[in-house]
């Protein structure tokens, strides 16, 4: 039923592998200095794992022997930074790295080579001009800053992230993958809108949209949802393909809002702060390298992080969706239909209109083909689409071909009974063959919305189908006609009865066409 998944690009839309590629000073070239730095903040802090922290570590190993850890402020979504305080040759030294803007918000001065000068208007545009061709090339771009602090400090509070000097710039790249315009074509061929939410910012998230085909105009930034209110981010959650620079909080929100909107919401995380969204959709999707609480929300798994493998799981689901809700109209409406027939006949006979040993044979009988259904075709123009679970169309369904297949069972009782004459065995007889063969063929009716000419059923339907009719109009001319209270049918019975199940296969393919067209999704 899903028609919207949202997902992080890192992984899903993209290799999944972040490379630091290069660490930058301020004039843009390469400074050892800087990546130096940037290693002491990612070895020395101990808060959640992530990719930028890992793609530093595994860039090389600086000698850092004479460098001691003395406190640290973790990372948060409010600050977007992370602090690390050490000692350094005698000196305390914070080292600070995160969003770019974060980390400028906080500095006075800037590290130009061995020279330090005033951060002003100037310089801040020079950076943030950088900074805009880095993002529309697709890196994801960092700061980081430093400043001395004198005496024996060892304590650290947010406070303390003040007066400091950015030093340089850490570039990070994960391309897309080669498939995944291809593969979100198709998924929007499947009805299924792809919404990337990322804490990426703008500029990143139009690269990345525009490498995979999504529309790069279509873009909402965490701050401009701030200054939205419920029923306008509804309204702008539906028209929206890309969520930049959010955090979790704002995440758990949009799926919020695409879901009171009507729509049916797959969300895709690995991360610890991907729970909550993940418990607010109506799927939550997870992958094998996922952490642990985002495993347990999740209420799939998958065992390859790749948006085509998710594909294959929505044809799979809505085949499976489709088998299921062949069986429920087949089994209500039959159910109801045989309701009927019985009480009425029951009103009118001089006998039981069948027997329970005869009821439990056609009840196995008429089964047997049923279990093909678990394993039957879909037609293609079913799985083109979402479908939601639909109670009033079950209901409507089996109003409908209820009473239908108990008209055609009247008729059967008044011929057998008026014309024919029946005596109680062959009434008996008469009414399970074409119980029996009509289930049989109402299936290949019933299975499909096309016309029943255009639409395959599975191989074993079809041979488990003609073998339960072969035998089931054996039946009365072999040694179990007895225990079960039956008698040979002449052939004028037997035409008769392959004239009515023909009627009722003709009437009910042309009652299905009228009622599709009336009901449809």
């Amino acid at each position: 039923s899903m028609d919207v998944l949202c997902t992080d690009k890192t992984g899903t839309i993209t290799e999944g592998v972040v490379k630091l590629d290069a660490a930058l000073d301020l004039g843009g070239d390469h400074f050892e200095q800087v990546f130096r730095l940037a290693y002491i903040n990612a070895h020395f802090q101990t808060g959640l794992s992530n990719p930028m922290d890992e793609a530093i570590l595994a860039k090389e190993t600086p000698d850092l022997n004479n460098v001691k850890k003395l406190n640290e402020v973790p990372y948060d979504f409010q600050r977007k930074r992370l602090s690390v305080l050490v000692q350094q040759d005698g000196e305390n030294l914070l080292v600070t790295k995160g969003a770019l803007s974060s980390v400028l918000s906080v500095c006075t001065h800037y590290r130009m080579g061995q020279s330090i000068e005033i951060l002003d208007d100037n310089m801040l545009s020079q950076i943030n001009e950088r900074f805009a061709d880095w993002s529309q090339q697709g890196y994801r771009v960092l700061g980081l800053s430093e400043k001395n602090i004198a005496g024996n400090q060892k304590d650290l509070s947010r406070s303390d992230e003040k007066d400091m000097i950015f030093t340089g710039y850490l570039l990070f790249f994960d391309p897309p993958k080669p498939e995944t315009k291809e593969t979100i074509q198709r998924l929007i061929k499947l009805g299924v809108q792809l919404k990337i939410i990322t804490g990426d910012n703008k500029l990143v998230a139009e690269h990345t949209a525009e490498a995979v085909g999504l529309d790069k105009a279509s873009i909402l930034t965490g701050s401009q949802m701030d200054d939205l209110g419920d029923e306008a981010l509804w309204n702008m959650a539906e028209r929206t393909t890309i969520f930049a620079d959010v955090d979790p909080n704002q995440k758990e929100k949009i799926i919020l809002a695409l879901k009171k909107t009507g729509h049916v919401v797959g969300y895709m995380g690995d991360g610890i702060n991907d729970a909550p969204s993940m418990h607010s959709a109506d799927i939550g999707i997870s992958v094998e390298n996922a952490v642990d609480v985002a495993k347990e929300a999740a209420d799939f798994v998958l065992l390859k992080q790749d948006l085509d493998v998710l594909e294959q799981g929505i044809i799979q689901g809505r085949k499976t969706f489709a088998n299921t809700m062949k069986y429920i109209y087949m089994a209500t409406s039959a159910n109801f239909g045989n309701m009927f027939s019985m009480a009425i006949a029951s009103i009118f006979l001089p006998f039981l209109p069948m027997l329970p040993k005869q009821i439990l044979l056609i009840n196995f009988l008429t089964d047997l083909p049923e279990f093909t259904i678990a394993d039957d075709n879909v037609d293609p123009d079913f799985v083109e689409r979402p479908h939601p679970w639909d109670i009033g169309l079950i209901r409507r369904f089996m109003l409908v071909f209820g009473p239908l297949s108990s008209v055609f069972d009247l008729a059967t009782f008044a011929i057998l009974l008026l014309i024919l004459k029946a005596n109680q065995n062959l009434f008996h007889t008469a009414w399970f063959v074409e119980s029996v063969v009509s289930a049989c063929l109402i299936v290949f009716v019933l299975r499909t919305r096309l016309p029943l000419i255009r639409s395959n059923p599975s191989r074993w339907m079809l041979v488990i189908s003609i073998a339960v009719m072969l035998f089931t109009i054996s039946i009365p001319y072999t040694p179990l006609a007895n225990p079960f209270g039956f008698e040979p049918l002449p052939i004028s019975y037997l035409f008769v009865i392959g004239v009515i199940i023909l009627v009722y296969i003709l009437t009910t393919e042309y009652v299905k066409r009228w009622f599709y067209h009336r009901y449809q999704l």
